[in-house]
């Protein structure tokens, strides 16, 4: 089995996510792999996918990966779908639905309520709180 095989998931995401500037090198044993991908978000599902495939607990010998962040001013932009709440959108993006108040604050400018909003809207996720 060749590595971009093993790391074709992490490959595929690369491309669903639209990194730019990817390029993917085979050689001395190691996949290179390097990329931009437009928020620290999905630098962070790519590092997820990487972590699926190699093990949560080891750095993998066998990849080098260089992901850059296009966009460093939030965590990641959210087109609201219909069925959405703030409390959901924050378990998505910070695994705690009670962090909704964190999204609310930063989208004041289109939000009056964090009770109420609509398919469509396009929401600011800021960084996580540690």
């Amino acid at each position: 089995m060749s590595l971009q095989d093993k790391y074709k998931s992490v490959l595929d995401l690369g491309v669903e996510l639209n990194v730019k500037d990817g390029s993917v090198e085979e050689s001395d044993g190691k996949l290179k792999i390097r990329g931009m991908a437009s928020t620290q978000y999905h630098k962070n599902l790519l590092w997820d996918e990487i972590k699926k495939v190699h093990g949560a607990d080891e750095v993998p010998a066998d990849l080098m990966a260089d992901i850059k962040v296009e966009n460093t001013d939030y965590y990641h932009k959210h087109t609201v779908q219909r069925g959405d709440t703030l409390g959901k959108i924050s378990k998505q993006y910070y695994g705690k639905p009670g962090k909704y108040m964190t999204i609310f604050n930063a989208n004041t400018d289109i939000l009056k309520d964090p009770n109420l909003i609509y398919p469509d809207q396009e929401l600011i996720i800021p960084f996580p709180e540690d």
